[in-house]
């Protein structure tokens, strides 16, 4: 106790810890404990400046979809790599995929994606290994449509809504809910794109494949711990122009004053939240859902949006998962 006092009157560097007191300890020539050691015995004489930090258990994977968090619904987050570049050849860009629970992957290089291409990759994975009970995205337009427009539902919602596979959007200009496609795309890159010198998209195509191939040999005794997928009926040929059915989900963030932002609305989670300021600092670090259930949609074009009867507007915590609160039923206006 003696030598930590010293030092945080003397050093230059103005450290005292452990590690501090262990390396003048050496050299001094005396024998320094270890790290560990020193930190029990300055906790014992209450010698820790502040309060210890409070590390709580991470919630489950899907925290947010109850049935995804119980390990009984698969969700496939998909997102899209950009910004690649072949040398003399075209700009491309990579739609990569992840399941969840299985861990399964996709990934796709090919020259900029439109949201046309996106459906024919979605559908073909899909066909492959089969539906999830949820597919994740963020708010891309080419996943989510234009933005400018109130109340549009795009084509990849309406191929989802007619697989039976409940669309997530997740909070925009956040990363939190794709962290582990985020950490695939980051790997994609390290061992497909940036490994070696790719000649022509055909050859980067190539060696994207034989690495996914690989992963999912190396996953498949996991596979049949993971929930079940369904298989695409039999002859599906997506109709745009099909009425609609079917909950989406968009996951947003609420203001300091307690309001929520989807689709060109506005809706407020409860109009005595404003005045409370602490209350309203509080609610804006919780997480809201919008889940939209719609019996019938107008045929999809390019100038008429799609009216939705209801929203239920929900809210739950990142540090309290099992807890999701209704707190209101509102209609889209």
């Amino acid at each position: 106790m003696q030598l930590r006092q010293e030092l945080k009157a003397t050093s230059a560097l103005g450290e005292y810890g452990a590690v501090a007191m262990a390396r003048e300890l050496q050299a001094e020539g005396r024998h320094a404990p270890s790290r560990r050691t020193i930190n029990r015995v300055l906790a014992r004489n209450g010698a820790f400046d502040g309060r210890q930090r409070v590390r709580r258990p991470a919630p489950p994977p899907g925290w947010y979809l109850p049935p995804v968090a119980a390990g009984r619904a698969e969700l496939d987050s998909w997102d899209f790599v950009e910004g690649l570049v072949l040398q003399g050849g075209p700009e491309v860009e990579v739609l990569n995929v992840m399941g969840l629970h299985s861990g399964l992957i996709g990934s796709w290089p090919d020259r900029p994606y439109t949201a046309v291409r996106t459906l024919e990759v979605m559908l073909g994975h899909w066909r492959e290994v089969g539906l999830p009970d949820y597919a994740q995205f963020d708010n891309d337009t080419r996943f989510q449509g234009a933005h400018q427009h109130p109340d549009v539902v795009s084509r990849v919602m309406r191929l989802c809504l007619h697989l039976g596979v409940t669309p997530v959007f997740t909070v925009p200009r956040e990363h939190g809910f794709q962290n582990r496609l985020e950490n695939f795309n980051g790997r994609w890159q390290t061992k497909v794109w940036g490994r070696f010198h790719h000649e022509s998209l055909a050859a980067l195509q190539s060696r994207s494949q034989a690495y996914v191939q690989a992963s999912r040999v190396r996953l498949a005794p996991h596979l049949d711990a993971s929930p079940e997928r369904r298989p695409v009926p039999a002859g599906f040929a997506l109709d745009l122009q099909a009425p609609l059915h079917g909950p989406m989900i968009f996951l947003r963030r609420t203001s300091d004053a307690g309001t929520v932002e989807l689709l060109q609305h506005r809706f407020c989670i409860d109009p005595a939240w404003h005045i409370d300021s602490s209350a309203a600092r509080l609610i804006s670090m919780l997480t809201a859902f919008v889940s939209t259930d719609f019996a019938a949609a107008p045929p999809m074009s390019s100038r008429s949006s799609t009216r939705f009867p209801t929203g239920c507007l929900l809210v739950a915590s990142r540090s309290d998962p099992d807890h999701v609160a209704l707190v209101s039923v509102s209609p889209f206006t």
